[in-house]
């Protein structure tokens, strides 16, 4: 038999609540308070709100009024933002809580009359659990990062693109090009588009380090190429370059927003300024002070724009709202869930998560597992032999974040690559038992024994 055990959970049951079932024009409000007269007893009231700027603000002055101690919104789409956003302003404690956990009970209408009544009784138990909504200022960076992943999507589906152009105009230059739109690449398409068809004058355009000879590069530009060809081509790439104009603008205003965020500038471990420059008296006065961005760009693999991503996604305050870096990645679904029924254990998927966070890392985790004297591609290794590819990445993306949580958590820490022969160094004689083991195979019937050396 097993122990009980004790938890800390207290009871939390409040007097004055309300809820928001969330439409796309409307929402319908019901707010629980206690009975004037009668103890023991709740007044509750339904009624519909439009969802427009003005009746929204004076729903929020009636909540006030009311007392209402904490709202509850689902997130229904993006149509919870102007309710979350205006309760907000007002003063109110606002929990935007996930659809999923907010389940219909069976057995009875799905109205939105009841499924707010519902999500009002749920929050007057404390039986939700609040979405991270992060404050204004990373709200706006968030908006910023995520229109600049949106345009670097749209530029690499026009590269794509125009590959298939050149593939339907019989062209092979992708296989002898690593790059078709690289130094050598461009300048092929600007003459193609400009209207060269000869492949032995095309071939002399391309840069003399390219691997591939002149005569393979001819070869890959015989074919068909049309005018309509020069037009798709020449059409994308001036949206290309386009995209590529305005991804550089959202670079200078992402950095901008950083540097004003709290919590984001360079702290000395030393003389404790917080800003560029050191006191006269400091010891690690000839160290540069790291701004967050700076000192999350050295971690393997992460890159500016990836250190933007991050802060744009977890915030500055990571403190407050995971209590560990597991709770982060947990958040980012980067740890597979438990899957047990009775004596059977399934292998847990880690689920969807924040998929701006999780491209930027599952991007960061790729370019750790090309590099060969780093801590974190060692790692990348050793998992993908046991475990796989994908699990070896997704390993990787949580390993990242945790690092990152403890940089955000402590602007005093800075990253320190362990290094390639890090699991060497920790266990030798585990090594040594291996390689040991792994000559006795290679030759069998013979026996490796270590003997000391002689002076």
């Amino acid at each position: 038999m097993s122990e009980a055990e004790q938890v800390e959970e207290p009871t939390e049951l409040l007097a004055r609540v309300a809820a928001v079932d969330v439409a796309k024009d409307s929402g319908v409000v019901c707010t629980r308070v206690p009975h004037e007269s009668r103890s023991g007893r709740k007044v509750q009231k339904v009624w519909t709100v439009p969802a427009r700027y003005a009746d929204v603000v004076a729903l929020a002055d009636h909540l006030r009024c009311q007392g209402i101690e904490r709202v509850v919104v689902e997130s229904t789409s993006d149509y919870w933002r102007i309710w979350f956003y205006l309760l907000e302003a007002a003063g109110l404690q606002v929990w935007l809580v996930n659809a999923r956990d907010v389940k219909n009970v069976p057995g009875r209408p799905k109205t939105d009359k009841l499924d707010s009544v519902w999500l009002c009784k749920l929050n007057e138990r404390g039986m939700l659990r609040p979405s991270f909504v992060p404050p204004a200022a990373i709200r706006d960076l968030r908006q910023l990062t995520r229109l600049r992943a949106v345009l670097v999507a749209e530029s690499s589906r026009h590269r794509n693109r125009i590959e298939k152009v050149l593939e339907d105009a019989l062209l092979k230059i992708s296989s002898v090009l690593s790059d078709v739109l690289g130094l050598s690449g461009r300048q092929i398409l600007n003459a193609l588009v400009a209207g060269q068809r000869s492949p032995k004058v095309l071939a002399e355009l391309a840069h003399p380090r390219v691997r591939a000879s002149r005569a393979e590069l001819a070869a890959a530009l015989t074919g068909r190429f049309r005018d309509v060809h020069a037009t798709e081509i020449k059409v994308l790439l001036e949206l290309i370059d386009t995209l590529h104009a305005k991804v550089d603008q959202l670079d200078t205003q992402i950095t901008a927003l950083i540097t004003e965020l709290p919590g984001a500038h360079g702290v000395c471990t030393s003389c404790g300024v917080t800003g560029t420059a050191h006191t006269p008296t400091c010891p690690d006065l000839a160290l540069p002070i790291l701004s967050l961005a700076e000192r999350l760009d050295e971690i393997t693999g992460v890159g500016l724009p990836c250190a933007h991503v991050i802060i744009a996604e977890l915030g500055t305050a990571v403190a407050a709202q995971f209590p560990t870096a597991g709770h982060a990645a947990a958040w980012a679904r980067l740890v597979p869930l438990a899957d047990q029924s009775g004596a059977t254990t399934k292998p847990g998927r880690t689920g969807n998560g924040n998929r701006w966070l999780r491209g930027a890392l599952g991007t960061a985790a790729m370019t750790c597992a090309k590099t060969k004297d780093t801590f974190l591609g060692e790692r990348y290794r050793r998992i993908r032999r046991r475990r796989g590819r994908n699990k070896a990445m997704v390993a990787i993306a949580r390993n990242i974040l945790e690092i990152a949580y403890l940089l955000i958590a402590d602007p005093s820490l800075r990253f320190h690559d362990l290094g390639a022969d890090y699991y060497t160094r920790l266990n030798p004689q585990r090594q040594t038992r291996t390689k040991i083991r792994d000559l006795e195979r290679l030759n069998p019937g013979m026996k490796v024994t270590l003997v000391p050396t002689t002076a």
